[in-house]
């Protein structure tokens, strides 16, 4: 195996793979919740222990979650409506 191939050498590079953005979004956003859910269950344990402030870290990864997919599905309707615009 070698570190370096001179350019003359190289394979192009391969095309980006196409992902949806949004389920990634939503499925994070879902456990956020989910561990949301359950620290609401056992605050009481929680505070005992000192650790109140994973409610808090929940609550801010929904929040994040939910501005993520907002900026993604924003983004999105640009992009479609770039390109639209580009074949008309």
């Amino acid at each position: 195996m070698r570190l370096w191939l001179p350019e003359s050498e190289r394979r192009p590079d391969p095309a980006p793979a196409r992902a949806d953005a949004r389920k990634a979004v939503l499925a994070g956003t879902a456990l956020w919740l989910v561990g949301l859910v359950v620290c609401l269950v056992v605050r009481d344990a929680l505070a005992s222990t000192g650790l109140a402030w994973l409610i808090w870290a929940c609550a801010t990864g929904v929040l994040l979650g939910v501005a993520a997919l907002v900026f993604v599905q924003v983004s999105r309707r640009r992009r479609g409506r770039q390109s639209a615009g580009a074949s008309s």
